[in-house]
């Protein structure tokens, strides 16, 4: 797109008062962005031109691609939405965008151990299966997710971070490692001009882009009022699978998602849950693709069993990889050589034990205790 044209967009949706809906309304009237922007500059002050220059180019600056309805890269998914972001600030990988088989995964923020275990375990094994996790970046289930499948196909795996921000704006502070690693092996987006800072009022709409990059939508632990449900019910209005896991009627934050099988949403345990109903209702078996910056096109249509990633390793696997870190700390290449195991198996047991807080990877490779951990090897 020509740069006047992209200034134009937005310089049309940053103008106040103007959102995705009264957008699409002027353009419908109208039939163009240009037109619309002179018919809007007789209504209201327009957001100005050179603000809308110094945007372009502070996103220019952070490698940060602004895209619009009109651009290709822009995600198919997303379009059908009646009040779809007329752009869309991306950094990381564009073609993900458009990936042929996604699903969301989203939970509660004050997560238990075990929920975040189970996010990420399923990330994983979805990932490894080819499916691309989509989620929001926020503490608990969402990072244990993003995290799970960052650590699939090697390491080389990645995942899509729809903010609630400005795209080039960490929240929270602490997802400072988890963002450049998202960028940089995934794709990180948001609808929110550049350092939009956190606001309640924007996580409900961000939830409405996670829900519609999607095929389906996964709940890991949430409460009654959380906002996990409202991805869930943004999704099902989008005609997406919900699916759930269940947890124990007497924890707070299993409420949520027990009340959500109750109404209709598949219970689950595990990816291949996923994995099966996805094929079943998509009527169509989930190929694998060779190289995840392929843009975006049919599936193929085959009797094809879905290869799950072997079940966890026991706890007696998990005590051997602490008692070797230890307090001096080691690779992660040296402690995959030193056990003789699959590395896939090993990366598993190491993503449990992080989210566990027992261990931590400093400089994406190198492992060390922390306080618990080294409690529990003494």
């Amino acid at each position: 797109m020509e740069t006047s044209a992209l200034l134009d967009y937005i310089q049309f949706i940053l103008t106040d008062g103007i959102g995705p809906v009264s957008f699409r309304k002027y353009i419908d009237n109208y039939g163009s962005v240009s037109e619309s922007l002179k018919q809007l500059s007789l209504k209201k002050n327009l957001f100005p031109r050179k603000s809308a220059e110094e945007e372009l180019q502070k996103a220019q600056k952070q490698n940060i691609k602004i895209l619009t309805f009109e651009d290709a890269d822009y995600p198919a998914l997303l379009k059908q939405l009646n009040d779809a972001p007329p752009i869309l600030y991306a950094k990381g990988n564009l073609d993900l965008l458009n990936y042929p088989a996604t699903l969301a995964i989203v939970g509660s923020r004050n997560a238990s151990v075990a929920g975040r275990k189970i996010a990420s375990r399923i990330a994983y094994d979805l990932t490894n299966n080819d499916v691309l996790v989509v989620s929001g970046m926020a503490r608990g289930i969402d990072s244990a997710a993003h995290k799970g499948a960052l650590y699939a196909k090697n390491e080389q795996a990645p995942t899509v971070a729809v903010l609630g921000t400005g795209v080039d704006i960490c929240y929270p502070e602490e997802n400072q490692e988890l963002y450049e690693q998202i960028a940089s092996q995934g794709v990180i987006i948001s609808e929110f001009p550049l350092g939009t800072a956190a606001n309640v009022s924007n996580f409900p709409r961000r939830n409405r882009i996670v829900s519609a990059l999607s095929m389906g939508v996964l709940v890991v632990e949430a409460s009654l009022n959380s906002g996990s449900l409202i991805t869930a019910r943004l999704a099902l209005e989008q005609g997406k699978d919900i699916f759930a896991v269940p947890g124990s009627p007497f924890e707070n934050k299993s409420a949520g998602c027990n009340k959500l099988i109750k109404e209709g949403a598949l219970l689950t345990e595990n990816a291949d849950d996923i994995l099966q109903t996805l094929a079943l209702t998509q009527n169509r078996t989930l190929k694998t693709h060779q190289n995840a910056t392929l843009k975006s096109k049919p599936l193929d249509f085959e009797k094809k069993q879905v290869n799950i990633v072997p079940k966890q390793k026991s706890s007696a696997d998990s005590n051997k990889i602490l008692q070797i870190i230890g307090a001096a700390g080691i690779e992660q290449d040296d402690l995959i050589r030193h056990l003789k195991m699959k590395a896939n198996d090993v990366m598993v047991i190491i993503t449990e034990l992080e989210l566990e807080g027992l261990i931590t990877k400093q400089n994406s490779s190198f492992l060390s205790l922390t306080k618990e951990g080294l409690r529990l090897v003494k």
